[in-house]
């Protein structure tokens, strides 16, 4: 039964529990969750990033292209993928290769270009490849030949395992065919930025340990092939359920989450790793794990995520169904006579379209309450550096008046990490426009005591068991949104409709709904950090006392 068992190239990355319900036949009838429509835009998104691509591909290397419609039926597409081998294509966009029995593998890519020897893959992502830095091995975007590829002085990879395991999984299927180019263990990358093509050497010693990401591909397809073929012959599993950053946006966590709850299994408090070191020292639920001294020794375990004790209490907390419990004896966060609450809004890696900002707090001149500086061109847009530089202008105003005045200034975000993201990159991006100020301005100001991460505040004296998400802790605090559906998932959607992005009629009344949506998240700001300051202390349990 093994024979029938063929992987794609994302079983090699994907979590090894998922593997086996996929492949088990018991689960054939189990309700998956329903499809999730930001996923279903993201795929889109990348579908029509992709038509983008290969339209100035084409258009810059004139020469033999097959091009084949990913929308064919699949019997078709593989022939059409054959054809184009045999008539030695010099590029071949859309391949799908012939299900590989013997090898076990599926799939297709979406580029092959030949070198004169075989064929290397090129694939194309809409996520960001590289950072500044050194080291990239690049060509320009539209230089297709990897005999072309050398380091490039600015810029650096940044890490995309995935990527590299489906170019391993890709080569390994043409060399099955006796397509592939020996000569070469080169795969290219052309990501969001479209600017130039990444060739990773898929032999080359750059994953944890020296492996190679032949070597790494190699270990992880026979691993997921054991457990997907043990489930598909109804043999023991390979794989339990264990809660991983994955399960929250995988189809099958509905039927994980009602086994781990149903045990008490460790990972619902403790993930990845740390579960499994838990389980392997014989604290396997929540319960055993709650029962352990947290300032006794901790079990022989190698802790990668929250330290033993933090773990143990985050377990009482779990069982006594507490969302907060306090890590210090006294919290606290640092207040101002003036306050403002910052909030952006982003459109995955295409830019930051809206800066809302809360100003409260002692009177400098200027109305207190809520403004947003917003652009409604689609993303990406030269007018999100208006936008950005209003809003600049805007908190700089602020905070000399509040000087002027002789008060004292804060700005507080949740999770700086988002916002800080975007403070330099618009400077990076949009550096010549009018009105952005220098990358030094950005940096004095994120290096300041008037920058106030509350996430930190939140991490540092809070240990949480639900998550540290704003949307799980502003509750705490007694704030609810006024949009049911208040998320960022949503806001995705929201900014499609308003900004008219698939050549719709732009919608007004959804661009109301994401200003309403960010006027809600700065007030949640601003009661978390309040309630923090008034009432935390005496509502929120002490970690000793449980």
């Amino acid at each position: 039964m093994q024979g029938e068992v063929v992987l794609d190239a994302g079983a090699v990355s994907r979590c090894r529990r998922r593997v086996h319900l996929e492949h088990d036949p018991a689960m054939r009838e189990v309700p998956l969750s329903p499809p999730d429509p930001t996923a279903q835009q993201r795929i889109a998104d990348a579908t029509a990033h992709r038509e983008d691509i290969v339209t100035r591909l084409m258009a810059a290397n004139p020469g033999h292209w097959a091009k084949i419609d990913r929308d064919l039926p699949a019997h078709e597409r593989v022939e059409l993928t054959e054809q184009a081998f045999a008539a030695e294509a010099q590029y071949i966009w859309g391949a799908l290769f012939p299900v590989d029995q013997a090898g076990h593998r599926r799939g297709g890519i979406d580029l092959l270009v030949r070198t004169g020897r075989g064929y290397v893959p090129v694939l194309v992502v809409r996520h960001r490849i590289t950072d500044r830095g050194t080291g990239a091995i690049v060509t320009e975007m539209t230089d297709l030949d990897p005999a072309h590829r050398k380091a490039d002085d600015g810029r650096k990879v940044r890490s995309q395992p995935r990527d590299q395991l489906r170019l391993v999984h890709i080569r390994r299927m043409l060399q099955t065919l006796g397509q592939a180019d020996e000569s070469l263990t080169v795969g290219g990358v052309i990501g969001l930025d479209a600017d130039v093509v990444v060739w990773h050497d898929l032999a080359a010693g750059t994953w944890p340990g020296g492996r190679s990401a032949l070597t790494e591909y190699q270990a992880r397809f026979a691993d997921r092939l054991a457990i997907a073929t043990a489930a598909a012959n109804g043999e023991e599993p390979l794989a339990e359920p264990s809660r991983v950053l994955e399960c929250r946006r995988c189809p099958w966590w509905p039927t994980c989450e009602a086994v781990l709850t149903e045990t008490r299994d460790v990972s619902l408090v403790v993930r990845g790793e740390d579960a499994m070191e838990l389980r392997r020292a014989g604290v396997s639920t929540v319960d055993k794990l709650a029962a352990l001294d947290p300032t006794g020794e901790p079990p022989a375990v190698n802790w990668t995520g929250v330290t033993f004790p933090d773990a143990v209490v985050l377990a009482r907390a779990w069982l006594a169904d507490l969302t907060l419990v306090r890590r210090v004896e006294a919290v606290e966060v640092p207040r101002a006579d003036v306050e403002v609450d910052v909030d952006m809004e982003s459109f995955g890696d295409a830019g930051a379209y809206l800066w809302g900002c809360l100003l409260t707090g002692a009177d400098i001149g200027l109305e207190p309450g809520y403004r947003a500086f917003a652009t409604w061109d689609p993303l990406p847009t030269d007018d999100e550096a208006r936008s950005f530089a209003e809003f600049w202008a805007w908190l700089t105003d602020v905070r000399k008046r509040t000087e002027a005045a002789g008060l004292t200034f804060r700005a507080y975000c949740y999770n700086a990490l988002a916002e800080n993201r975007w403070l330099f990159g618009s400077v990076e991006r949009f550096g010549d426009h009018p009105g952005i100020p220098a990358k030094k301005d950005i940096q004095s100001f994120v290096d300041s005591a008037e920058w106030v991460d509350l996430f930190r505040s939140v991490t540092d004296q809070f240990l949480c068991s639900h998550g540290k998400g704003l949307k799980v802790i502003a509750p705490v605090a007694g704030f609810s949104w006024r949009d049911p559906e208040a998320g960022g998932e949503a806001s995705m959607r929201w900014y499609r409709d308003a900004v008219g992005i698939d050549g719709e009629v732009p919608d007004d009344a959804q661009r109301e709904r994401l200003l309403r949506y960010n006027e809600d998240d700065v007030l949640a700001t601003r009661a978390l950090r309040e309630w923090i300051s008034a009432r935390a202390q005496a509502e929120v349990p002490y970690m000793f006392d449980l």
